[in-house]
């Protein structure tokens, strides 16, 4: 039998992590409950984070948004100030699932679970997010770009959690797109997840963040197609360029959804589809 932990304030809860780091912590549960058998008969201990309120909710701050890490992504989708702000989140969290599963699936825990082919992930990259963690040496940032350091692998140091998570405003005229490639239009894990975030200056790209999943061992920012098109008018030309740089700097692998060649082949077309709609 599973023991599980209930704090109700998130200094009783990083109290908790400090005291008995073999906790797991838990919220919506909807990546944890989907393990094998051995893997849930080896955690005795679990720490449920969904009645900590500092953890929920999302609030306007100087300069951004922040969303707290148990906040589901049914509320990510009905929020009116992340749909005006950050629409490329509110469609990746229309794309989580099903109604059901986004109504318990937390950003944190799309975050923490790290599966590469997380929806959220590349559009937090892409949006150059900042994560908030506790611990018990307090809080401490991390930037988006440093919190994936491998396969299923983050920066959370042990008995740290993910409080919330801080997007910057774009400056006025940016634009944002989003892609997830599946099997299916709903409820299906992704061959291919595509952010882009940027801004044109006088007819050319000035600013330009490419982000992908499901195309490497975590997911990854498309550096070099990035800094391929800056300065570049854009136009199919420019489109062409990012597509081919984007699938040349990737790793993906065959497995059970899709295969390598299939992902290259789908992000180059995705990247270049999306880099012309910046065009109009």
């Amino acid at each position: 039998m599973i023991a599980a932990v209930r704090p109700r304030s998130l200094d009783e809860a990083v109290r908790h992590l400090g005291e008995d780091p073999a906790l797991v912590p838990t919220a919506g549960c909807t990546d944890l409950m989907v393990r094998g058998p051995e893997a849930l008969h080896r955690m005795d201990r679990v720490i449920d984070l969904l009645g900590v309120p500092e953890l929920r909710g999302i609030r306007e701050v100087e300069g951004g948004i922040e969303i707290g890490s148990t906040t589901s992504f049914s509320e990510i989708r009905r929020s009116a100030a992340v749909r005006a702000a950050f629409p490329i989140l509110a469609e990746a969290a229309t794309m989580v699932g099903g109604w059901q599963i986004q109504n318990r699936a937390t950003l944190g825990g799309n975050m923490a679970n790290a599966s590469p082919a997380g929806d959220s992930l590349p559009v937090l990259l892409a949006l150059d997010a900042v994560v908030v963690v506790a611990g018990a040496q307090g809080l401490r940032e991390i930037p988006y770009a440093d919190f994936h350091i491998g396969y299923r692998r983050t920066a959370l140091r042990p008995g740290e959690i993910v409080a919330r998570v801080r997007l910057p405003y774009l400056p006025a005229g940016a634009f944002q797109a989003f892609r997830k490639v599946g099997t299916r239009e709903a409820q299906a894990i992704s061959k291919v997840v595509v952010a882009l975030a940027g801004r044109i200056e006088e007819g050319r790209i000035a600013e330009l963040r490419l982000a992908a999943g499901s195309v490497a061992a975590m997911p990854v920012r498309l550096r070099a197609a990035e800094e391929a098109v800056r300065g570049q008018a854009p136009g199919p030309e420019t489109a062409d360029l990012a597509g081919r740089e984007a699938a040349r700097e990737v790793t993906p692998i065959d497995d059970v959804r899709s295969t390598a060649d299939y992902r290259r082949f789908a992000l180059e077309r995705v990247v270049r589809r999306m880099v012309m709609g910046i065009a109009g």
